[in-house]
């Protein structure tokens, strides 16, 4: 199960909302979504939680390029909304999201339960000559201005959400969205 939500930065402080992915298929998608909330352009972060197996944050300023992280690229891999987020990563080419999605081994993924045979500190072949690496991928000090250092970061594991938020002091806004 994922949970998602949006943080808009304000003149007045942070804005939250929740936010379905139903309507997210690409990395535009998310970006799209996550322009719509800014107010005068100003910093919107997404966050995308997993049942704890793992986070990712896209940070939009304007116009500027995303700027992503994801906790374990391994664990995310194994999600469609994760694999959107690592593909520009570590710029694996996507034009054919089913193709990637049939060479993965998807059992029990959605519902974030890792199969029995997973190792988790492997890498994961996703097609022929192409892994996903485990552990944290992305840009590590996309949060470095708003309070939280790449170290704080990296040490994040479970209900990292409101831990980010507490650094950001956001977090009781956060709370009313989750």
């Amino acid at each position: 199960m994922y949970f998602a939500a949006l943080l808009a930065r304000t003149e007045d402080g942070w804005e939250a909302s929740d936010t379905e992915l139903d309507d997210v298929e690409t990395l535009s998608d998310l970006t799209d979504l996550a322009r719509d909330a800014s107010v005068d352009e100003d910093t919107v972060l997404v966050f995308i939680e997993q049942e704890d197996a793992w986070f990712g944050i896209l940070r939009v300023e304007g116009e500027e390029d995303p700027r992503i992280y994801v906790s374990d690229a391994a664990a995310a891999a194994r999600s469609s909304y994760g694999e959107i987020l690592i593909d520009e990563v570590i710029g694996r080419d996507n034009e054919n999201p089913a193709d990637e999605l049939d060479s993965l081994d998807l059992d029990g993924t959605e519902d974030g339960e890792p199969d029995e045979n997973d190792e988790e500190d492997d890498d994961i072949p996703v097609k022929a000559g192409d892994t996903v690496p485990a552990g944290p991928v992305g840009d590590q000090g996309i949060l470095a201005d708003l309070g939280l250092s790449e170290s704080d970061l990296l040490e994040l594991e479970t209900d990292a959400m409101s831990e980010i938020a507490e650094a950001l002091g956001a977090a009781e806004i956060l709370e009313t969205v989750r």
